[in-house]
């Protein structure tokens, strides 16, 4: 399914100017998609096939950025050494090769997330500090969230504060103790504050 949505987005599209920042090979294009899948499942369909016109996936710095064709092709008359970010950074690949989704990506995960988890005011100021989250700290998760699927992580207001991987299914979240892990923190807004210098 991942090798099916690789088509529109092959190494050999380039666009003048577009230097500054190049396309995902094969294998890094199956890493980040991956990534995503684990979160917005066949959603994904919907980044890649958008009906208001070609978005990329371009890397830059180790960063992958996502982007419309228009904004790449504006990114490409910056120097490549002085460009620091251009559309939506999604991610980043780390020295072993292993992509990492960042808090930067959140707004496209909380519009297509599968699964999301809604937490009480006291597990809000827990997890934006770095926790993960415990069952006393659960509002209510989505119906039919297996173990280790990702999760969208909301506030009561259903304001998106992060994400995560869950750490039990919601079947088994109804038997859990007070103190029981249920999602496996991944990333919280209190990122933009903690690690400033390194989300760009």
């Amino acid at each position: 399914q991942v090798d099916e949505l690789l088509g529109p987005i092959r190494p050999g599209i380039e666009f003048p100017g577009s230097l500054a920042m190049r396309a995902l090979t094969d294998d890094e294009t199956r890493l980040v998609f991956e990534k995503l899948k684990k979160y917005i499942g066949q959603n994904l369909r919907q980044m890649v096939d958008r009906p208001d016109g070609i978005f990329l996936f371009r890397l830059h710095k180790e960063r992958v950025f996502y982007m419309s064709e228009r904004l790449l092709k504006h990114a490409g008359h910056i120097p490549k050494k002085e460009l620091l970010s251009a559309g939506v950074c999604i991610g980043k690949f780390t020295h072993s090769r292993k992509f990492r989704l960042q808090i930067t990506a959140l707004d496209y995960l909380a519009r297509l997330a599968q699964y999301r988890v809604w937490l009480k005011p006291s597990g809000e100021q827990h997890f934006v500090y770095g926790n993960h989250v415990v069952k006393a700290h659960l509002r209510r998760i989505t119906e039919g969230a297996p173990r280790n699927a990702g999760v969208v992580v909301l506030n009561e207001a259903d304001v998106p504060i992060g994400f995560g991987v869950t750490a039990r299914s919601t079947e088994e979240c109804t038997s859990l103790g007070a103190e029981a892990l249920v999602v496996y923190h991944q990333a919280d807004v209190g990122e933009y504050l903690r690690e400033e210098a390194d989300l760009v």
